[in-house]
């Protein structure tokens, strides 16, 4: 007996969490000749192919989904996503920009406009985007970390090391964090950044 789409896109979604992704997107392909449009296989699919580094072919499964429904938010974030991986900075920008236009406090984008612009070395503008989050989430330490990060990379070292207290206090997990994070490079050897991550 012929399995369904149904019952192919449970093994699929199950394959996805057991990590086997290839063989997750073998089944994301055959539901996809019984359903060309359906969103959901087109997405997971996208995002599996993501999880092994594929960005172009997720970035282009994203593509084809945005193309049946232009506003799907999900296919959108997770093509921002995948350029962002790929270090396509600016095209993940504009599409962050494209969605902030409509939704300006969407937290998801905002969240990867602050590493984009970290990524392209615009910590200032970074930062800018950490502190309208944190205007309504003050106790977010990844905002805080990321905040911090970009200080150290500005050489603002008091504020730097303000926002990474912050952090860790909320996260112990921002020591470690912070121990491997080429952003304090330079910040190594001084003595309070030692004390805090210790």
């Amino acid at each position: 007996m012929r399995e369904t789409a149904d019952e192919l896109l449970e093994n699929a979604n199950e394959l996805f969490l057991k990590k086997k992704f290839k063989d997750a997107i073998l089944l994301y392909d055959k539901i996809l000749k019984l359903d060309a449009e359906n969103l959901n296989v087109i997405n997971n699919k996208g995002y599996a192919l993501s999880k092994i580094k594929n960005y172009d072919d997720a970035i282009a499964c994203y593509d084809q989904g945005l193309k049946i429904k232009p506003d799907e938010k999900s296919l959108q974030i997770n093509k921002i996503s995948s350029l962002r991986k790929k270090h396509d900075f600016q095209n993940a920008l504009n599409l962050c920009n494209f969605l902030l236009k409509n939704e300006p406090m969407e937290n998801i984008v905002l969240y990867h406009k602050i590493r984009i612009l970290h990524s392209m070395k615009k910590f200032t503008e970074s930062i800018e985007i950490c502190n309208t989050i944190l205007e309504l989430y003050p106790n977010n330490a990844d905002i805080l970390f990321d905040k911090s990060c970009n200080y150290a990379l500005l050489n603002d070292y008091p504020k730097c090391l303000k926002n990474l207290k912050m952090a860790i206090n909320i996260s112990n997990k921002f020591k470690i964090n912070s121990r491997k994070n080429k952003s304090f490079e330079l910040l190594r050897k001084i003595e309070e950044f030692q004390k805090i991550i210790e």
